[in-house]
């Protein structure tokens, strides 16, 4: 007996130190193989798929702005990309545009971190054209270097830089609350925990403090997009929460329907005349669970407090003939999703729940007066 001791005691380790690795507290990261992603076992028809940009600005920089990379000369900044999908048989069905939070891209409407399907197929394959957008300075949205080459050459202070923001696996934990503490995931969270490094994969230099103009040009971005669509729905996560209120503002016509996951802020400085103004556009919000986890970020607002903000804004647009209403999946007996809940493992469930609304409270291109 004692000559199996050893062997014991190491395959406990052994477990041990990966079930610590997968919960994102270990130093290797696990890679995601193709064979980890699932596939349908029905074809994806789309009438359309591409890419292409909206908006930007063109520009000219020096030489030493532009790294030095050959002369001085004109260039684009402020673009936003766009990667679309049209299904067959799509055409008479309001667009979905969905816009990326913090530190992100639209990546985070994909495939999920564990390999399952994400919102921007399920969309489509349940008749919706999809738009993801990279906010402008981020992913393939790009981002202008002139602020970093000017303070590299001497000619603009350090100060002038942009902050660089990322979460760290440990971070998002309590903030996107998948738990109260790193690696200790709440009993009945949907997250997928074991792909917290799949997650981190995800995440990109975030330059929206001090990077990119003021206001944001992903707004007018977003405005113009859906104007181009003959009338979309909007719907931002977390960072880009409010993004959809900020582009109806600009022209609430363009606009069919407005979906706020949990958003960052619901502002409680609009007037009543913007109130007003988004009261003509029917606004879902969507909020997980464990709202009142402490985010570990002590310069931001708890997502409880964030919660109620939503509500309170929700409450104004109803007493202004809106049509605002709130979707949080643990007041109706669903309970754990998280922060991230596009990628939670009853995401679908969730998908179908914000596409009913869509079915009842939005109307159809065609529905359209011309």
């Amino acid at each position: 007996m004692r000559s199996q001791r050893p062997s014991m005691l190491s395959r406990s380790l052994v477990v041990i130190v990966a079930a610590l690795t997968a919960l994102g507290t270990g130093s290797s990261v696990l890679a995601q193989a193709l064979k980890d992603v699932q596939t349908s076992d029905t074809p994806l028809v789309l009438k359309a798929q591409g890419s292409f940009f909206v908006g930007g600005d063109k520009v000219e920089q020096t030489q030493g702005e532009l790294g030095d990379l050959g002369p001085g000369g004109h260039i684009a900044v402020n673009q936003m990309y766009v990667r679309y999908m049209v299904p067959q048989g799509g055409d008479g069905n309001v667009p979905v545009v969905m816009v990326h939070g913090a530190t992100l891209t639209g990546k985070s409407w994909e495939t999920t971190p564990d390999g399952r399907m994400g919102w921007d197929e399920y969309f489509v394959r349940r008749g919706h054209p999809v738009y993801v957008p990279d906010q402008v300075g981020r992913g393939r949205s790009g981002f202008n270097q002139a602020v970093f080459n000017n303070v590299r050459a001497g000619s603009a202070p350090s100060t002038s830089l942009p902050r660089w923001l990322r979460f760290s696996n440990e971070g998002v934990w309590p903030n996107f609350r998948f738990g109260l503490k790193p690696g200790q995931p709440y009993p009945d969270t949907q997250f997928p925990v074991t792909a917290v490094d799949e997650l981190s994969k995800q995440g990109v230099p975030d330059v929206s403090f001090g990077g990119i103009p003021t206001p944001n040009p992903t707004f007018k971005a977003l405005s113009d997009l859906a104007a181009q669509l003959n009338g979309a729905v909007l719907m931002g996560h977390s960072q880009s929460g409010s993004f959809p209120l900020a582009a109806a503002l600009l022209n609430p016509a363009a606009m069919k329907g407005l979906v706020l996951v949990e958003p960052g802020t619901c502002p409680a400085n609009y007037t009543a005349e913007q109130i007003a103004t988004l009261a003509k556009v029917p606004m879902l919000v969507v909020f997980g669970d464990y709202r009142d986890t402490p985010t570990g970020i002590q310069a931001l607002p708890s997502w409880q407090t964030r919660f109620e903000a939503c509500q309170a804004m929700i409450g104004r647009i109803k007493e202004a003939g809106g049509q605002a209403q709130m979707l949080s999946p643990a007041e109706i007996g669903t309970r754990g999703n998280s922060h991230m809940i596009m990628q939670d493992k009853n995401n679908l469930q969730v998908a179908d729940l914000i596409l009913k609304w869509i079915g009842e409270r939005v109307s159809k291109p065609s529905d359209q007066k011309k």
